[in-house]
């Protein structure tokens, strides 16, 4: 049956990237009018290398290893993504299997800097942890290309009356962002992996999962290998029939050799595009912020971008299938909902609720929202999420 919803602690960021490098920035010569258009674009802040000296957003004064640009912040007092930084903490999981050799990127073979290292021996998460403990346990997982801080309206909502826990994949947001190949190679089985040793790290047992986008398979296949810690789980826009196994070509653009990695140091490309031309967002320019800073931070970003894109490209269609087959078998018993918004350019509702309808999963439909739901409509699917979890007597501990 499908239901209508009627609706259109730690230290600053800045000091984990903070390194010390020599500038290695040209002395160039300048006229009288190129230092007065200089002046319009300089902004007022000041880097935390070098007390007192301002700097242009395209010409840092910190020069790292060509793809990073550390110790900067892009105006004056705290910013979003600042404050989001703040609520979180980072949770050890997952052993890092490597060489333990220094990292160097794909392009140029130069070492990378420390954000695109591997832990020495286990990776680190950035979690947002909200609410009573002692409530029933809510893990909220972003899609891709996303960050947990997509959730923030949703996590606001249900933290009133859950423990709720929303984390940035490795690869995302603030969690580790391993070069591929030393230490994490960005595989969808690595990724099965690693969300199992996060929650046990986290010791969640009896817990709802809502997961959104391209990562449901993922989750998916963890659940069905521990269907006795869940209660609930809800897809909100996953790859869900047999033609949304092809990644759109926003996307896909990413998994292109060379021009692949090319593409996704381009801060717009990778952040804004991305979650932009899935959906109707209007997102303010600080929250827009939050999304870009780490490909303006460091290198790691896009290249994790990079590698999952043709990991996805590869596997999403094996994986898809999987979860399909999983989710309507008879040894199937957790209670399961697709919330599915209805202005998805990525991914056609066609199919959707025929497929819902046959593996008997209940379907919630959200015509205002698109591709990414929680931003869309953030506070609404929040509620419609306690809703559904109330009205099935949901009674766990963590």
């Amino acid at each position: 049956m499908a239901i209508q919803a009627n609706f259109s602690f730690l230290p600053s960021q800045s000091s984990l990237h903070s390194h010390s490098f020599q500038s290695v920035i040209p002395k160039l010569k300048f006229t009288d009018g190129d230092i007065e258009r200089k002046k319009k674009f300089r902004l007022l802040t000041k880097s935390s290398g070098e007390q007192g000296e301002d700097y242009l957003i395209d010409a840092p004064v910190s020069v790292g290893d060509g793809f990073s640009f550390s110790g900067g912040k892009f105006g004056d007092g705290s910013s979003r993504s600042d404050e989001w930084f703040k609520r979180g903490k980072y949770v050890k999981a997952h052993p890092v299997y490597g060489t333990g050799e220094k990292a160097k990127d794909p392009i140029f073979g130069l070492t990378m800097a420390g954000s695109s290292q591997s832990s020495t021996d286990v990776f680190r998460w950035f979690c947002v942890e909200s609410g009573n403990a002692s409530k029933p346990s809510i893990v909220l997982i972003h899609g891709f290309p996303s960050q947990a801080y997509s959730y923030r309206k949703v996590l606001d909502v249900l933290s009133k009356d859950y423990h709720v826990i929303a984390f940035d994949w490795l690869g995302f947001g603030f969690s580790d962002k391993p070069q591929p190949k030393y230490g994490f190679d960005y595989t969808l089985d690595e990724y099965v992996s690693s969300l199992e040793s996060l929650i046990n790290e986290l010791g969640l047992d009896k817990l709802s999962i809502i997961v959104q986008g391209y990562f449901a398979p993922v989750v998916v296949k963890y659940a069905s290998k521990h269907q006795e810690k869940l209660k609930d789980l809800i897809l909100v826009n996953p790859p869900l029939t047999n033609e949304h196994v092809k990644l759109p070509s926003t996307l896909s653009v990413f998994s292109n050799f060379l021009l692949g990695e090319i593409f996704s140091q381009d801060p717009l490309r990778a952040s804004d595009k991305t979650l932009t031309s899935c959906g109707p967002y209007k997102m303010k320019e600080e929250d827009m912020m939050v999304y870009r800073r780490p490909y303006l931070t460091s290198g790691s970003s896009g290249f994790a971008l990079n590698a999952l894109s043709r990991t996805m490209k590869k596997d999403l269609k094996g994986y898809v299938e999987e979860m399909r087959k999983t989710l309507s078998t008879n040894s199937w018993k957790v209670r399961t909902t697709v919330c599915w918004g209805q202005r998805d350019r990525w991914l056609n509702y066609d199919g959707v609720k025929e497929y819902c309808k046959g593996a008997k999963h209940e379907l919630v439909e959200l015509p205002s929202a698109g591709h990414h739901a929680q931003e869309d409509c953030g506070e609404e699917l929040g509620g419609i999420i306690a809703q559904l979890i109330r009205k099935r007597g949901l009674n766990i501990s963590t």
